[in-house]
């Protein structure tokens, strides 16, 4: 076997956007600082403004949950269909974990890197509870076996979403995969908006309390409900929705006190570092990425421990 030949050393992937960035960097520092084996996994991030593919679909109409959406790259989520680059970057040969950017280590990485996955292509779990059989998988953290996944075509499947032939809600949740081919971990591994003791990868899910965004406007699109053609009232529901940004509605609190503090205590250890720098926070919170209070929190945040 040559070196060309050998399987390329595990990596985890974290997708974002612009509006994201400052959680994909205190994301990639704690899966390096809880981790047991950081000298042994690479971590990536994956930017969305790095593809051209998604510049070019600006404003056009594309299909999710039946029916046909506004594509927005300023929206909050542009990025998730990057979920399914991972194998391409990877010469679909090795293992990989791809997360969202609101996912934080509390547990060591390299455990889910080289878990056994038992045969499967991919290792997640289920969006709603565990007894879900509704088909629904959430991909907001993969484990990843590459070379099983040569149909994963970014650019082109993105294409389709367009086309109408491929439904957005059904690639995100795993509904075009053999179910053969699908493992879960334990929910831990994803955990939303929950942190125990337990917690391996605590994800901040619910967009609007994640805990660096406290007090700035609402910038992601609300879901919209189906329109019910005997329900007048309803028609009205997406240009409610789609106005919602106008009426005044921030992002609130996290409702765990535990979790805005594990945030702002990895930023510090960022800011210690220069991984992060003030310069940094300050445009991203000129730009409304960040909660405008920032440095007053980190100032009343207690170190982690070590």
């Amino acid at each position: 076997m040559t070196a060309s030949d050998a399987a390329p050393r595990p990596q985890v992937f974290i997708q974002t956007n612009a509006k994201q960035l400052i959680g994909a960097l205190v994301s990639a520092h704690s899966l390096k600082r809880n981790s047991a084996h950081g000298d042994a996994f690479d971590v990536t991030i994956m930017h969305h403004e790095d593809h051209a593919f998604f510049a070019a679909r600006q404003g056009q109409l594309f299909l999710r949950g039946g029916d046909k959406r506004v594509w927005d790259n300023a929206d909050l989520q542009s990025f998730t269909p990057l979920r399914f680059m991972p194998p391409a970057l990877m010469g679909y040969r090795g293992r990989a974990v791809v997360i969202d950017p609101d996912i934080f280590a509390v547990g060591d990485i390299w455990e889910l890197l080289t878990r056994d996955m038992q045969g499967k292509a991919i290792v997640c779990r289920r969006r709603g509870s565990a007894n879900d059989r509704n088909g629904a998988y959430a991909t907001s953290v993969m484990l990843l076996d590459c070379a099983q996944l040569s149909h994963w075509r970014v650019e082109e499947n993105f294409a389709e979403l367009f086309a109408f032939t491929r439904d957005y809600m059904d690639w995100i949740s795993l509904k075009l995969e053999p179910p053969s081919t699908i493992g879960l971990f334990e929910e831990q591994w994803n955990d939303f908006d929950r942190l125990t003791p337990a917690t391996r990868l605590l994800h901040n899910t619910r967009r609007r309390t994640q805990p660096w965004k406290t007090g700035l406007p609402v910038d992601y699109t609300p879901a919209v409900k189906r329109v019910k053609l005997s329900k007048p009232l309803t028609w009205l529901e997406p240009l409610r929705r789609g106005s919602e940004r106008d009426a005044g509605r921030t992002y609130r609190p996290h409702p765990d006190r535990k979790q805005e503090q594990f945030f702002f205590g990895l930023l510090r250890e960022c800011l210690m570092s220069g991984v992060v720098t003030e310069d940094m926070l300050r445009e991203e919170m000129r730009h409304n990425h960040v909660r405008h209070d920032a440095f007053e929190v980190l100032d009343r945040t207690p170190p982690l421990a070590a």
